[in-house]
């Protein structure tokens, strides 16, 4: 198995060891391929979470133009009105994706409370931005479930969406729990659901390039596309991608799974 690991910085600690955190994980993402990524971690809605938010946003900022290779996710936007002032409710994803350089938002509940909601849906949906969705996360923290969490809005004005756990050990759910709760509350199809896994991914941060050509996971690059994944070319393309190897490997096992439940 192919594991690899998100440096976390703890957000509600003092801004200065934030900042130390944050360069310490920008210089370890940069150095051993195991690290992947950096993110914010704790509750966004704390004390220096919510003092420091736009200094959090700049150290990493900073710290990205040293390492422009590093890839960044952000936990912005897990917040509701009540929890939070209202202005505080009206920035934090935006700063992830302009000053962070966010290439992925975690959470993101708090969307539709953000100034120019919309514009801000269809910029992640024209760069790409993928938004990790834990609903039992939001469900037991902050107490948003249903028609009232912003799941179907992101998929609506097309923002790329991966289904998390958030974390397994706090919220004793797993990822299988995870999808069933996305279809059975909001009548997920299976097309769906492939269109999901697949992006978990394709946005994930595995090194090398994509199985696929096209967005919509229709055309596998041109080395793959004529003999499939068991020609020469494709196998040498594969060797030089951990994320094309997965991706071509999901596949596999899409069609064995669909085949063995067709037969039945």
């Amino acid at each position: 198995m192919l594991i690899r690991y998100v440096y976390q910085v703890l957000r509600e600690s003092p801004k200065e060891q934030v900042f130390a955190q944050t360069m310490a994980g920008f210089a370890l993402a940069a150095s051993d391929p195991r690290v992947v990524a950096i993110n914010f971690v704790q509750p966004e809605d704390g004390i220096n979470s919510m003092r420091d938010y736009h200094l959090h946003m700049q150290m990493v900022e900073f710290c990205k133009r040293l390492y422009p290779k590093v890839h960044i996710t952000l936990h912005a936007g897990e917040l509701v009105s009540g929890l939070v002032p209202p202005d505080g409710l009206r920035f934090h994803i935006r700063e992830a994706l302009d000053i962070g350089h966010a290439e992925r938002i975690g959470h993101g509940v708090d969307i539709m409370y953000e100034t120019g909601a919309v514009d801000l849906l269809k910029q992640m949906h024209a760069k790409r931005t993928a938004v990790e969705i834990a609903l039992t996360s939001n469900d037991v923290i902050l107490g948003v479930r249903g028609i009232d969490h912003p799941f179907p809005i992101y998929r609506k004005y097309g923002v790329p969406v991966v289904i998390v756990t958030d974390d397994e050990g706090v919220n004793r759910s797993h990822l299988t729990q995870e999808y069933q709760r996305a279809v059975l509350t909001y009548g997920l199809t299976y097309a769906d659901v492939k269109q999901i896994v697949r992006n978990s991914l394709e946005y994930s941060f595995l090194s090398g390039a994509s199985y696929w050509a096209d967005a919509s996971y229709q055309t596998p690059v041109k080395a793959c596309a004529a003999g499939g994944a068991k020609t020469k070319l494709c196998e040498a393309f594969l060797a030089a991608s951990d994320k094309a190897t997965a991706e071509a490997d999901l596949e596999r096992r899409f069609r064995e799974f669909e085949a063995a439940t067709i037969k039945k």
